[in-house]
């Protein structure tokens, strides 16, 4: 079986490639275009560790370079592709809006179109809670409305559902949308709360809170989310029109005040905080129900909270250690 990763060397995408390295009957193919977004360094490191493993082969492309990308599905003729390809982040979304439509719009467009000409067997695409916006409804469904992102990172999550929607009902092509729910763990992304925390907090700096703090999230972690994906990858969806979605979360929201108690123990330190006000584009809070998954799959999560932060503490002293950075 020959599967495709794209951002293989992402947050989420390292992680997928490793777990399914692990299972040397897989050939493993990623794509990334090491963009400068957050540390090269750390995205390298990963690489360094995939390519370890002789089933993984790697190549630089961006997704929205057509050309390249084309000729890539042509040459190796994939069974799955797995797009985790995407430029990330809901603050800096508002800085600069024409970084995600070239990444998550067009890219998403030529992931689409190439995985319809080459006739992929499943495509499973990564979305995230942002689409469900400033809801008050909770635990939020997959049923329930997403027609009111509060983020252009949103809308173009968005935008990708609904397209992949169209080219499951005109093509026929078997798609899974997974909506991923605050995502935290080793080897994360430097931009995410838990990173910034946890090094603001370890160089005595202060660390930011927006809406003074008050923020509750769907904290997943990151070996539960590789579970979520790697237990759908060969159910593809077999209905009329083979379209599915689900959230992949913990189902167990904390408050962001609980989870920087958290790091604040595994650091063995109290943080100095600056109150900030709310962020355009960000919501509240997250919960979404996981009972799609788990009746789809037998998804259950693992790692509570307190678990997943003292696993990434442990991880971001000894990488940065190692480092010497």
């Amino acid at each position: 079986m020959k599967i495709l990763v794209t951002g293989c060397i992402g947050f989420i995408g390292y992680h997928l490639c490793h777990k399914l390295l692990e299972n040397s009957k897989n050939k493993i193919f990623g794509i990334d275009n090491i963009n400068n977004y957050y540390d090269v360094n750390l995205k390298k490191n990963r690489l360094q560790q995939l390519k370890k493993f002789d089933n993984f082969i790697f190549k630089k492309i961006d997704i929205s370079n057509n050309v390249s990308l084309s000729n890539n599905f042509k040459k190796n003729k994939y069974d799955i592709v797995i797009n985790l390809a995407a430029q990330a982040g809901v603050r800096y979304s508002i800085e600069n809006p024409k970084i995600y439509f070239q990444s998550n719009l067009e890219g998403f467009f030529n992931i689409i179109e190439n995985s319809r000409i080459f006739k992929i067997k499943h495509l499973i695409h990564a979305s995230t809670s942002s689409v469900y916006g400033d809801t008050k409804k909770y635990p939020t469904k997959e049923t329930d409305n997403t027609d009111n992102p509060l983020s252009f990172y949103a809308a173009t999550k968005k935008s990708n559902e609904v397209m992949a929607y169209s080219y499951s009902n005109i093509y026929k092509l078997p798609i899974t949308i997974l909506r991923f729910f605050t995502v935290y763990g080793p080897y994360g992304r430097p931009d995410m709360s838990l990173y910034k925390f946890t090094e603001s907090i370890i160089k005595n700096k202060p660390i930011n809170l927006f809406n003074n703090g008050d923020h509750v999230r769907d904290f997943t972690y990151i070996s539960d989310v590789i579970q979520g994906i790697t237990k759908i990858i060969y159910l593809k969806p077999k209905q009329k029109i083979p379209y599915q979605i689900f959230n992949v979360s913990s189902n167990n929201p904390k408050s962001l005040k609980f989870f920087i108690k958290e790091i604040e123990k595994n650091c063995n330190k109290v943080s100095t905080k600056k109150l900030l006000k709310l962020q355009k584009g960000d919501v509240h809070k997250t919960h979404g129900s996981n009972t799609k998954l788990k009746n789809y799959s037998n998804f259950k999560p693992q790692v509570k909270v307190s678990e997943g932060i003292n696993k990434f503490v442990k991880w971001f002293n000894k990488f940065y250690k190692d480092n010497h950075i």
